[in-house]
């Protein structure tokens, strides 16, 4: 019977919808908010700071008067063109429950200005983590309403494309009442979150039988699976590379086996960042560089393809300089730097799940089960982009043996040749940006 009921939580594990992460915007944003507000006749700043679970596991312990400090130099209130001191009054800390057994934070923080006596002009800029990823919002006047609930439901049609505001300017009318009271209790506690679930929930499993174990580990891998199918992960660059390159099976499996390394390597140097150079590298600014670096190597991917076609349909034999041209020799398949940049481009961005695990196995002292279902999740993301190669090899086979108009079956490994560069300079544009 016990067998029976591990058996069907892992299968419920499989089937259940994948989540992720636990904080709705990602597992490495530090997100903030700051309200305006005239009470008490004065100015004041209700500011919360929201930090997913890899930012809470960083910072450690933390000290809520110290971060009211340094958070109130960071925030620049302006009244009639005037620097004023913000000076913390009042701080409410909780640490909310997140994914893979890891916590996040969330910090309330009462600063208070100067009095107020009239309407005065206004200039706020939040400094604070300048450059980290995450939601920005700042408004002014207590009825103003908050777009996400003062960092507690963000809306979801806005996840992809999160409020990036860091400066307001405006008015500030002074008032009576009192000053604004920050959150207590289970109210604290509980801001909306995603449930944990999927692949982060595996490391948190309370009694690790053998049998547990087994099921945590085929999870992880049909995890990564469908981790594989999300966009990325170079799909489309593996198939056109195939095609152009005329690819066997053995080299479909091959990359996957990169895919594999590349991806559990990556989510481990990661995590060795994170622990030991926080400090000096935000990990959440190298996946942009990442980026960059797949880019760079799916261009130079393409354009080795494109090459060897071009020579292909041009061979320059001894016959030619006698006007007897042999016609084009045998296609050449993969060669292996090719093959290892194209499965260091499909591997080399860690999911960032992974590394959530990597760090609660740390903090749960399961350093081996988390590596473990690691290297799991890796081998089911390389096992999709291996499908996705074969189907890619024998939809050749079947178009060369197919009655099609023989021009189109030789057009097709250059224009597989083009999807390659255009993916590979796609990818660097979109990167660009993010790493100036």
């Amino acid at each position: 019977m016990k067998r029976l009921v591990v058996l069907v939580v892992a299968a419920a594990a499989l089937l259940a919808p994948a989540a992720a992460s636990a904080h709705p915007l990602g597992n490495f944003t530090i997100n903030r908010f700051s309200r305006i507000e005239g009470a008490d006749h004065r100015a004041y700043v209700f500011y919360v700071l929201d930090m997913a679970e890899i930012p809470t596991y960083q910072a450690g312990r933390i000290d809520a008067r110290a971060y009211a400090r340094r958070i109130a130099a960071g925030a620049r209130l302006q009244l009639d063109g005037r620097r004023v001191t913000l000076s913390p009054v009042a701080t409410a800390l909780a640490h909310p429950k997140g994914a893979g057994g890891l916590h996040t934070t969330r910090l309330e923080l009462l600063l208070r200005g100067p009095r107020l006596d009239h309407t005065a002009k206004l200039t706020y800029a939040d400094t604070n983590y300048a450059g980290r990823i995450g939601w920005k919002e700042i408004v002014v006047g207590a009825t103003t309403r908050s777009e996400s609930g003062e960092l507690r439901a963000y809306p979801k049609n806005l996840l992809q494309s999160p409020l990036d505001v860091t400066s307001v300017t405006g008015e500030l009318h002074p008032a009576g009442g009192p000053p604004p009271k920050l959150a207590t209790g289970r109210e604290l506690q509980a801001p909306d979150r995603v449930a944990d679930s999927g692949f982060s929930s595996l490391i948190g499993r309370e009694h690790l039988s053998a049998l547990v174990i087994l099921a945590s580990l085929a999870a992880a891998f049909f995890w990564g699976m469908a981790h594989a199918l999300s966009p990325g992960h170079g799909k489309t660059i593996v198939a056109a590379y195939l095609v152009g390159r005329r690819g066997t099976p053995w080299h479909a499996a091959a990359l996957g086996g990169i895919v594999t390394v590349t991806h559990t390597i990556g989510v481990f140097a990661l995590g060795l960042v994170t622990l030991a150079l926080s400090q000096f590298i935000v990990p959440d600014q190298l996946y942009p560089w990442l980026n960059l670096v797949s880019g760079v190597l799916v261009v130079a991917i393409g354009a080795t393809v494109f090459r060897s076609r071009f020579r292909h349909r041009h061979p320059h034999t001894h016959d030619d300089h006698h006007g007897h041209a042999s016609g084009p020799g045998p296609e050449t398949g993969p060669s292996r730097g090719s093959l290892i940049a194209v499965g260091i481009s499909g591997g080399l961005l860690p999911c960032p799940s992974a590394l959530v695990v990597l760090l609660a196995a740390i903090s749960l002292h399961r350093v081996a089960f988390g590596m473990l279902l690691i290297v799991a999740f890796s081998a089911g993301l390389a096992l999709s982009i291996t499908g996705i190669g074969l189907v890619a090899v024998f939809a050749k086979q079947i178009f060369k043996r197919a009655s099609f108009d023989g021009r189109l079956v030789r057009l097709l490994p250059a224009a597989s040749a083009l999807v390659i560069l255009a993916a590979g300079l796609a990818m660097t544009v979109r990167a660009l940006p993010k790493v100036s």
